[in-house]
């Protein structure tokens, strides 16, 4: 009789099983969201919704960086097929966001650099980098859906969530309260009429 050399399959811890479960399941609601918000024709709703939807998907960012490192039973990162093709959500983001898309951030707190960005552009990232480590998920590779999410949520994908979070907060908070700014007066004046549905559809 012939051994087999079939190696045995590892096993999963359940609890780390469910985690991974729970971290898609945010990813994925935050995606098919993004999707929604950009067909949706009501543009003063879509600041609102934005930052909420930013907000859940830095949670989950949040959790995976609380987590020890996760390290992929592969070497190399499987391939799970080409990056979707956003380019089209990114230009009607663009289209929808118009004069405040363009917003300027310190990239990094303990190191300010001010430097521009567009939340448009910065989206389409989070959008990028979380897919890529939900087909992961998807196809089984569930620790290398974890490396991946945790990995480009410390170097890509958080950076730029907190930044749009927080450009997305300023926008709300201008609106709702009115309050003075000593910064580019048209960019206000342009948030303000966003919210209050007085932006035409850009299509």
């Amino acid at each position: 009789m012939t051994e087999s050399t079939t190696e045995p399959v590892a096993t999963l811890d359940p609890d780390l099983e469910e985690f991974a479960g729970q971290i898609s399941d945010q990813i994925e609601s935050f995606l098919v969201a993004l999707q929604a918000i950009v067909r949706d024709e009501d543009v003063g709703r879509a600041i609102s919704l934005l930052l909420l939807e930013v907000s859940q998907v830095l949670l989950a960012g949040a959790r995976l960086g609380a987590q020890a490192d996760f390290t992929p039973e592969q070497k190399y990162q499987p391939d799970v097929g080409p990056d979707p093709d956003l380019d089209a959500m990114r230009l009607r983001l663009a289209r929808m966001l118009d004069s405040v898309d363009t917003y300027s951030y310190n990239f990094d707190p303990y190191d300010p650099e001010l430097v521009e960005s567009q939340l448009s552009d910065d989206l389409t990232t989070i959008a990028t980098d979380v897919a890529n480590g939900l087909r992961h998920y998807r196809a089984g590779n569930v620790l290398e859906a974890l490396w991946w999410w945790q990995f480009s949520y410390v170097v890509s994908w958080g950076n730029s969530a907190s930044a749009a979070l927080r450009a997305l907060q300023s926008i709300v908070a201008h609106d709702r309260l009115d309050a003075e700014f000593t910064g580019d007066e048209e960019q206000v004046a342009a948030a303000n009429e966003m919210l209050q549905g007085e932006v035409a559809d850009p299509r």
